[in-house]
């Protein structure tokens, strides 16, 4: 029997409130009108508590994709066949899928964790070999995961935030591969959310109406087999898949190392959601990077209380919405660390105004 990762258990780090402060006096003296770059001077100051420092960086960038397949793929849910799971790892290694390219115009390092496929996946480069199954059980006749299978998948989530730590990593991006898995991540919301199927089921890889219908009658089932217990173990290995668990170890290994996780769509924030259920104190250590399309995204954001960066109607996964996003905590950064104050400048500011003023 695997034993979850202490991440899931230990209390985990709060953010440095002086270093937040320090921030946030700092964004009063540049030649601004404070509060006029928005959310990017409240990205800065929350960098800036979660790295324990006036003046972050998020460089260098990791991003793991965690892959695995889903057992309810039985039950017809997607409109692609079960083998795409396996082949776009490989094609993740041959870095032609969307999160490949995006990695390499953003100088991150990618690597792909492949936690259980129906389709054979050969040692490939930047692949990590970490099978747990061939693939999760079918959620709607019973748990999709053993319990000592979700603690692997958990573990294998951690050890990832530990390999990004020991390579000095500032920001972590998790992707998610598995053909089924908005299926599962619908499931895992709505009892998470006490929400209805009809609620938050979308198309994922592109369902019709017909098929959408279909896919919240699968989901339905799964909930009635599962009952309502909201215990966040029990409930992940009973809807969950293999990647959705690992991004939930990841998110709360990360927090555990004092790593800021931007975090990716659906699929993901779903995960997020189930850490922040273990551990509300990771919900410090997440940044929401945008709105995905899929429907249920929204319910999720607002039991996590986020706010998305972006909202550009994307859904396709694999980390890239959070990719796309990188470079708006990039330019925080560089606008807190490299404007000059009032005073270097030579620039009058509104304190100095309102006290000539007042001058007789």
């Amino acid at each position: 029997m695997h034993s979850p990762p202490p991440c899931w258990t230990q209390p985990l780090p709060k953010p440095n409130e002086h270093s937040s402060r320090q921030a946030a006096e700092r964004q009063q003296i540049l030649t601004k009108p404070p509060g006029s770059l928005g959310q990017l001077e409240q990205l800065a100051i929350q960098l800036a508590g979660l790295h324990g420092v006036e003046q972050p960086t998020v460089d260098p960038v990791r991003i793991t994709v965690f892959a695995g397949d889903h057992g309810v793929c039985e039950e017809g849910v997607s409109a692609f066949p079960q083998e795409v799971t396996a082949q776009m790892i490989a094609n993740f290694a041959g870095g032609g899928a969307a999160i490949s390219v995006l990695a390499g115009h953003l100088n991150a390092s990618l690597e792909v964790v492949n936690l259980g496929t129906v389709g054979e996946v050969p040692v490939l480069p930047g692949v990590r070999a970490e099978q747990i199954a061939p693939g999760t059980a079918n959620l709607t006749v019973t748990d999709a995961m053993t319990e000592a299978q979700a603690c692997a998948a958990l573990a294998s989530g951690d050890a990832a935030a530990g390999r990004a730590a020991h390579a000095g990593c500032r920001l972590f991006i998790g992707g998610d591969m598995g053909i089924g898995n908005t299926t599962s991540a619908a499931a895992l919301a709505c009892a998470l959310l006490s929400r209805s199927p009809e609620a938050l089921v979308g198309p994922g890889t592109g369902l019709d109406t017909a098929g959408v219908s279909h896919k919240s009658a699968v989901v339905s089932r799964a909930l009635k087999r599962h009952g309502d217990n909201t215990d966040p173990l029990t409930v992940l290995a009973s809807l969950g898949g293999f990647e959705i668990a690992a991004l939930t170890g990841a998110m709360l290994g990360c927090a555990a190392r004092g790593i800021p996780v931007l975090v990716d769509g659906f699929i993901v924030s779903v995960a997020a959601l189930v850490a922040v259920r273990q551990q509300p104190d990771v919900r410090e250590w997440l940044v929401f990077a945008h709105r995905s399309a899929e429907p249920g995204h929204q319910a999720v954001l607002e039991g996590l209380d986020a706010k998305p960066l972006l909202d550009l109607g994307m859904r396709l996964g694999e980390g890239s919405g959070a990719a796309v996003a990188v470079p708006l905590l990039r330019a925080a950064c560089e606008l807190h660390n490299r404007m000059a104050s009032f005073a270097d400048a030579g620039v009058t500011d509104r304190d100095q105004s309102e006290s000539r003023e007042g001058s007789p």
